[in-house]
């Protein structure tokens, strides 16, 4: 699908939800298509993958009418250039914690005039769309996501978000809770006090709060607060959690009629 739709619903304010690729193979990307997302999170900067091992993954997901997310280890020209050329419709880039850091994620994500980014894409031809078409409109689907993970990045909300040309800023609660001095303590005090205040800060700009978390409770606070680009969760921490319920429940009461 040619361009997919997840700019637009972010424009218009909707909730955009999405999940984590668990593995880079089509099988398990056609399953996780099955449900009922706007975006897969396709992670590169944590997990023992490469470009080459996404292949045609990303088309597969478009083709699926979802859109391709794609984290890129680092702020890199070229990591950020192949992101997108291999399919990916929003490219996330971590670690973002100045303004000066943002203009140079945002011009490495866009064709001129608005930005460097070099020119040739090879999805338009798995995919069998009009390539020089999208070229020329790549500019307009393009979607760039920047993390917001350290006290630093918070301190200089105000000037990042005055940089043009990103859609998202999405808080990271586990690196943020290591630069407050809280490693892996997402729930303490500080990593919430700044999650709650990020999406009064950015209102009115134009660039969306989002992030990403498990529970569900979690979640739906975090909407209550402003946020309206969700990652939920993992498919493979869901499904394990409830295989580990069930052969729990299975060993305990193996008959379901209460014996055992």
């Amino acid at each position: 699908m040619y361009p997919n739709p997840l700019k637009k619903k972010l424009q218009d304010g909707k909730l955009v939800l999405g999940t984590g690729l668990p593995a880079f193979t089509p099988q398990v990307a056609g399953m996780v298509c099955n449900a009922d997302l706007d975006f897969i999170w396709i992670c590169t900067e944590h997990s023992p993958y490469a470009f080459e091992h996404l292949d045609t993954i990303p088309t597969l997901i478009r083709q699926r009418g979802i859109a391709p997310m794609i984290r890129v280890a680092n702020n890199d020209a070229g990591l950020i250039k192949k992101a997108y050329d291999v399919g990916g419709v929003a490219v996330m880039v971590p670690q973002v914690d100045t303004p000066e850091e943002a203009a140079k994620a945002v011009a490495y994500a866009r064709y001129p005039p608005q930005g460097k980014r070099g020119i040739t894409p090879n999805w338009p031809f798995l995919a069998g769309v009009d390539w020089g078409h999208v070229i020329r409109t790549a500019n307009e689907e393009t979607v760039l996501i920047l993390q917001l993970e350290s006290q630093e990045a918070y301190d200089n909300i105000d000037a990042i978000v005055e940089v043009e040309g990103f859609d998202v800023l999405l808080v990271g609660p586990m690196d943020l809770s290591a630069s407050v001095g809280h490693i892996t303590q997402t729930d303490c005090d500080e990593v919430q006090r700044i999650m709650e205040e990020v999406p009064k800060k950015i209102a009115g700009s134009g660039v969306i709060a989002g992030t990403t978390l498990a529970g569900l409770d979690e979640l739906q606070e975090k909407f209550r607060w402003g946020y309206r680009f969700l990652n939920v969760g993992s498919p493979l921490s869901y499904g394990m959690e409830l295989l580990d319920n069930n052969l729990h429940d299975l060993r305990s009461n193996p008959t379901g009629r209460g014996e055992k």
